[in-house]
C-alpha cells in the first residue's frame, strides 16, 4: 500500500508528538533524537516530524509517497522522466534514520516532492543536519524541478 507522507519542521518536537498522538490515535512509530514519525491508517499517511528551531512556526519541510518497493520507485522516475519533469534519484542513501531509494521532483512552487522505499532501519544514523532532512545536496535541488 502506498501512502503520502507529509513531513513537518517544528519547534517543539514533544508537544507536536503529543498533539498529533491525540489527533490521530496512534503513537508515533519511530522515535530518534530530533526526530518523530507516525504510521498512521486511516487516513493512510506517514507525518514526519523534524525539530527545528526554538521559536519557528511549524512549516513543511517536504512530502512524498512511500512506496512498497525499488521497483515502484523505479517505474516512478521513468514516468516522472516521461512526464518531462527532472529528477535526482538517490539509490541506499542514509535518511530520517533508514537506509532509502528515492526520486525526488519539485512542483511549480519549488515544494519537494519525493517517491521512496524504506529498505532498512537505522536506528543508529545520525539526523541531517541543516534546514531541510534528507533533501538532494544543494546542487542537485536546481535540477529537482519544473
Amino acid at each position: 500500500m502506498s501512502r503520502v507522507q507529509l513531513a513537518l519542521r517544528v519547534a517543539d518536537l514533544e508537544a507536536s508528538v503529543a498533539f498529533y498522538t491525540r489527533l490521530f490515535g496512534t503513537e508515533p512509530a519511530k522515535r530518534r533524537p530530533g526526530y518523530a514519525n507516525f504510521a498512521v491508517a486511516e487516513p493512510p499517511l506517514k507525518l514526519v516530524l523534524i525539530e527545528g528551531e526554538a521559536g519557528e512556526d511549524t512549516r513543511m519541510d517536504h512530502l512524498g509517497v512511500e512506496v512498497e518497493d525499488t521497483d515502484q520507485v523505479t517505474a516512478a522516475a521513468e514516468r516522472l522522466k516521461g512526464a518531462g519533469l527532472a529528477t535526482v534519484e538517490e539509490t541506499g542513501t542514509s535518511c530520517c534514520y533508514a537506509v532509502q531509494d528515492k526520486v525526488w521532483v519539485r512542483g511549480p512552487g519549488s515544494e519537494p516532492w519525493e517517491v521512496y522505499v524504506v529498505k532498512a532501519d537505522a536506528g543508529t544514523l545520525e539526523k541531517p543536519t541543516g534546514s531541510t532532512c534528507c533533501l538532494p545536496a544543494p546542487e542537485d535541488r536546481s535540477s529537482a524541478g519544473r
